[in-house]
């Protein structure tokens, strides 16, 4: 694909300075544009409101006008989708734009067939940051890099769009990063002797993913070592009750040998 050249570009307001956008993904869908919080009750197109949120998870948080509209429109044909396409385009840089000056495209821009969110000016993300705290934390080993990135998960994916298959995928890898986070930090206590505190962490990690036999076995290793056996013990048969009910399975692994 040929990209127009950089100075080609829909309508746009230089004159007026751009902002620092901010979006919260986790726990639920927020936004801020520099001190102003964009109000949930703004967004009464949801399709705008999730157009939103597929840019801000997109790789540079740009996609092809085809991909937004086989994500928000999948059961309509390409002329439908692609007037729907422009019709919320129009609402969301409504939504965007403050008062009394239009700069809704300046957030929200569509180039030939790309659309971006906030091609020029700051944006933060709180996926983002999860996922770069993640990454430090793995890099240093240090409990309070790993306590610092875990603080940033502050719950699912947009919960609010919990059947919408183009969040699934990203909603499950985080998940999963969030509870090998607790489970790694509660090895590091491990190794400190730190033992209620790695308990405290593993115990977390078991509320987040109750069928994950690894987590089971490392919360069974801390109990043993801080002389809690009938507690190890008892751990096991949660887990094993657990494994059986959900997933009509038996322990195999580490928590069976511990045990």
């Amino acid at each position: 694909m040929v990209h127009q050249p950089h100075v080609a570009r829909t309508r746009r307001n230089f004159g007026v300075k751009q902002e620092v956008v901010r979006l919260w993904l986790l726990g639920g869908f927020r936004m801020s544009i520099g001190s102003r919080a964009v109000e949930p009750d703004r967004w009464r197109l949801t399709k705008a409101e999730n157009l939103i949120k597929l840019l801000a998870l997109a790789p540079r948080h740009r996609l092809h006008r085809e991909r937004v509209m086989e994500a928000l429109w999948p059961d309509i044909d390409a002329k439908h989708a692609s007037n729907n396409l422009h019709r919320t385009i129009h609402f969301a840089r409504g939504v965007l734009q403050s008062e009394g000056a239009d700069v809704g495209s300046n957030y929200l821009a569509l180039r030939k067939d790309m659309l971006e969110l906030c091609p020029d000016g700051p944006i933060w993300i709180d996926v983002e940051a999860f996922e770069k705290a993640a990454a430090t934390a793995r890099m240093s080993g240090e409990p309070v890099a790993f306590r610092a990135a875990i603080s940033l998960y502050a719950g699912e994916l947009v919960p609010e769009n919990l059947y919408e298959e183009w969040a699934y995928e990203r909603r499950e890898s985080l998940r999963y990063l969030y509870k090998a986070l607790l489970v790694e930090l509660g090895v590091l206590y491990e190794e400190r002797g730190e033992y209620e505190k790695g308990i405290q962490t593993l115990r977390s990690a078991v509320a987040q993913e109750p069928t994950d036999e690894d987590a089971h076995a490392e919360l069974m290793r801390l109990y043993a070592l801080s002389g809690r056996r009938l507690e190890a013990l008892r751990q096991y048969e949660r887990l094993r009750k657990t494994l059986t009910d959900e997933l009509d399975v038996h322990p195999t692994g580490a928590s069976l040998r511990l045990y």
